[in-house]
């Protein structure tokens, strides 16, 4: 395992998550938009059309029965505006930063199933574990000791000469 290829699959992971979240938020604030601005025009326009059909409905049939039609008519039209508007986002980057999403996952499985083989594998033989990190330890400890006994000698001959 290479804490480093673990690293670089964390961020890779973590970008393509806050890629994926402001995709599907930029997508929701365009539908709300859409549906906030549609609503608007839809309540001025269908004023405006419901006073003229009204008008022309009373003269055919009754007053109630010109403003059911009109209301049937007022829900069909939300209706499919509420269809436009909830359409699922299209386009390649969603599909892309999924994909990258899903490749960043398999490797942090990779990395994980790699690191439970050198734990098991450090269970069952310490020893070859400790090994290459005991080598250069005993030899800086080594290393220590002599420049320490070097300056002690150097000080005790010092001390003798005054």
């Amino acid at each position: 395992m290479n804490t480093e290829n673990v690293v670089k699959h964390l961020r890779a992971l973590w970008r393509t998550d806050r890629i994926i979240a402001d995709i599907r938020l930029r997508h929701l604030l365009v539908g709300l938009g859409l549906r906030a601005f549609a609503a608007l025009i839809a309540a001025f326009g269908l004023l405006m059309l419901e006073l003229s059909a009204y008008f022309a409905l009373v003269q055919i049939w009754s007053a109630i029965a010109a403003a059911a039609i009109l209301g049937a008519v007022n829900f069909a039209i939300a209706a499919a505006l509420f269809a436009i508007a909830g359409r699922a986002p299209s386009g390649r980057d969603i599909e892309l930063a999924n994909e990258i999403h899903d490749t960043s996952i398999e490797a942090l499985q990779l990395e994980a199933r790699a690191l439970q083989a050198q734990v098991s594998g450090a269970v069952h033989h310490p020893l070859s574990t400790i090994v290459p990190v005991l080598v250069p330890l005993i030899a800086i400890i080594i290393r220590n000791l002599r420049t320490s006994s070097k300056t002690s000698a150097s000080a005790n001959s010092a001390e003798a000469r005054s």
